[in-house]
């Protein structure tokens, strides 16, 4: 390769790593990753939110509560079975992010419910929301929105059975 190639080629790696990097935060020791959310339909009253959030320091912590102006209330949920129903129930308490690990929060699994929206959240679109955590304190994020033909790969919605999915604790 001759100078130019590699100087062109280093200049791409590193915009390429920025971009990477620019939908990641910090927060103390915590560090969230790629939150996004939902695309919702028309009038659709709610949709999800979903990040990965790492605790990179020596004591646990807990994500307590979130905030959204585009939503009237943010809540902090968990899907499971329960037998053979997908049950999904808020977590009053918060969610643990355990000291030196990671909660992965997921179609599925653990996630933030922006609670009657006020528009239709649309694929590319970024929506502004802000979390607290117990001991960390609160971040703002941007939360792009990514449409669910492109999150099915995180969640085989085939194997669920949304008729026997129940909303509440």
């Amino acid at each position: 390769m001759n100078r130019i190639t590699l100087l062109l080629s280093a200049a791409l790696l590193g915009l390429s790593a920025a971009a990477a990097g620019a939908h990641d935060y910090k927060l103390g020791s915590l560090e969230i990753e790629h939150p996004y959310a939902r695309a919702t339909p028309p009038n659709a009253p709610v949709s999800g939110g979903y990040m990965t959030i790492r605790n990179t320091g020596a004591e646990a912590d807990r994500l307590v509560a979130g905030e959204a102006p585009f939503a009237e209330r943010m809540e902090i949920h968990e899907m499971a079975m329960d037998g053979d129903v997908m049950k999904m129930r808020q977590l009053a308490d918060g969610l643990e992010i355990p000291a030196g690990g990671e909660v992965v929060l997921k179609p599925g699994g653990y996630h933030v419910m922006f609670i009657g929206i006020d528009s239709q959240l649309k694929d590319g679109e970024i929506r502004k929301a802000t979390i607290t955590f117990e001991k960390a304190g609160t971040i703002e994020l941007e939360f792009q929105v990514e449409d669910i033909k492109a999150m099915q790969g995180q969640m085989d919605h085939g194997k669920m059975d949304h008729g026997k999915m129940k909303h509440g604790g």
